[in-house]
């Protein structure tokens, strides 16, 4: 008998750990898409959860995506692309076109402002927002090895932004977010292609991030300027390449801005809103860092203005007012803006009772914001110090893109876009005080084994790369 129990549990070991076996290969093998899966698992519960309130009546479905709601309401009743608020006001250029017209798809599949539409709207925005777990991993890998590159997609699976900002918001957030961070996975190894097509290619996708929220724009020189220099030190030609990248971007943003201007005689990328958000966020009125009485949506003192002067003359004098009230206020728009600034990486501005009262979340807030800040400086810290070419796409992005919001106004949802990046970061940080913490002998064996990681990671990557630059 005891024989027999001790063959059983022979039997039991080994099919065990054949199991194990089984599932490591596949753990292993499937580690990306898993990070999808269980992104998307997590977004779809919240979704569950909440995508109701969406439906909300009130302020005329305000909950329903705002402007970008409205929009496609318009849309959908045959009205093209006009009235970004509540009344039928006209063709305008208040939003990029991508997402409204997701939207109004969605308003023709399952009715205008149902829970079907709602819940549609959310999954697929968790779907966008689960699919950037592959960018950023790809992104990662290629700048820290491959321990770095699970940890961010994983981290980006539980991150609380991410799965707020797509499962119970309808706006261009999650969207944005994959497409911007497919274009800065792209655009870090954009020096090493030597094919036209690749560098077309870029310009194309940069194209439609920009369709999506044009606010990436100012990255796209960037851009090519860290390609270009990576491709002067290795004496490659450049000129020809970002002329064709250009060229890429220009062909995709034409059509809307001919659109634009034979809509409204208005003459810029995707949209025309930049004065009145200035102007929101600078009038004296420092209660709050977006004054939600300056905006027609919530003011019918505004909405009125907005009317009487047209989408075109209402932006131009909003751009007057925020000139001269800039002009008038030199130093307390400069404080102001570094005030903003603060608030972009800290997630403060106000603990005062009344403020408090409008936003009941804005200490815990505070607290996990800074700490990711902490975090992300940390990271940015080390990553320079290892790697200066790798980390310097990083440490430009978030130098460089917020700058737009420190002048106007500064909330954690015009984050989203480079919050992929952040993220990373965020890891190569948490990285960081693991070697802090880590006694000297196995600190000497973890930095080998990253070392490592990161030579295999580029093994498999550089070939690849190497082959497509030269096909």
């Amino acid at each position: 008998m005891a024989f027999a129990q001790s063959e059983k549990d022979g039997e039991w070991a080994i099919l065990n750990d054949r199991g194990a076996n089984s599932f490591r290969r596949i753990w292993s093998r499937h580690q990306v898409l898993l990070m999808v899966l269980a992104a998307l698992t997590v977004r779809l519960m919240v979704v569950v959860y909440g995508f109701r309130d969406q439906t909300d009546p009130s302020d005329h479905h305000a909950a329903f995506g705002w402007e970008m709601g409205w929009v496609a309401r318009s849309i959908f009743q045959g009205h093209g692309f006009s009235s970004p608020f509540f009344p039928l006001t006209g063709s305008t250029a208040m939003v990029p076109p991508l997402f409204p017209y997701l939207v109004a798809a969605i308003f023709h599949l399952f009715g205008l402002y149902t829970a079907k539409a709602a819940f549609a709207v959310l999954s697929i925005n968790s779907l966008f927002s689960a699919l950037t777990c592959i960018p950023i991993y790809f992104s990662a890998r290629y700048a820290m090895g491959e321990k770095a590159a699970v940890m961010a997609g994983w981290a980006w699976v539980i991150y609380p932004y991410a799965i707020y900002f797509s499962g119970a918001r309808v706006w261009d957030y999650a969207l944005t977010g994959l497409l911007f961070t497919i274009c800065f996975c792209f655009a870090q190894h954009l020096h090493r292609q030597k094919r036209l097509l690749v560098w077309l290619g870029f310009g194309v996708m940069y194209g439609i991030a920009a369709l999506a929220n044009p606010s990436v724009l100012t990255m796209f020189p960037v851009f090519l300027l860290l390609a270009v220099l990576e491709m002067r030190r290795n004496h490659a030609r450049w000129l020809l390449r970002c002329v064709v990248a250009a060229v890429g971007l220009v062909a995709v943003l034409s059509p809307w801005v001919v659109h634009n201007y034979r809509a409204l005689h208005f003459v810029g990328p995707v949209r025309d809103n930049f004065w009145l958000e200035c102007w929101a966020g600078n009038n004296g009125d420092t209660f709050e860092s977006n004054a939600v009485w300056a905006h027609p949506a919530s003011n019918p003192v505004e909405m009125q203005q907005y009317e009487a002067a047209g989408e075109v003359g209402y932006i131009a004098e909003k751009k007057a007012l925020a000139l001269h009230f800039i002009e008038q206020n030199p130093t307390f728009f400069a404080a102001l803006s570094l005030r903003r600034a603060f608030s972009y990486w800290t997630g403060f501005w106000s603990f005062s009772p009344a403020y408090l009262n409008k936003e009941p979340l804005e200490i815990a807030d505070v607290f996990y914001c800074t700490s990711i800040t902490v975090l992300m400086l940390l990271g940015a810290r080390r990553f320079w110090r290892r790697d200066a070419i790798s980390a310097l796409p990083y440490l430009v992005l978030i130098a460089v893109f917020p700058i737009t919001y420190y002048v106007t106004h500064a909330s954690p949802d015009y984050r989203q876009p480079i919050e992929p990046e952040v993220v990373i970061l965020v890891v190569i940080g948490i990285l960081s005080l693991k070697r802090m913490t880590t006694p000297s002998v196995l600190l000497e064996e973890t930095v080998k084994e990253e070392e490592r990681q990161l030579a295999m990671s580029m093994s498999t990557i550089g070939p690849a790369l190497n082959e497509e630059a030269s096909f």
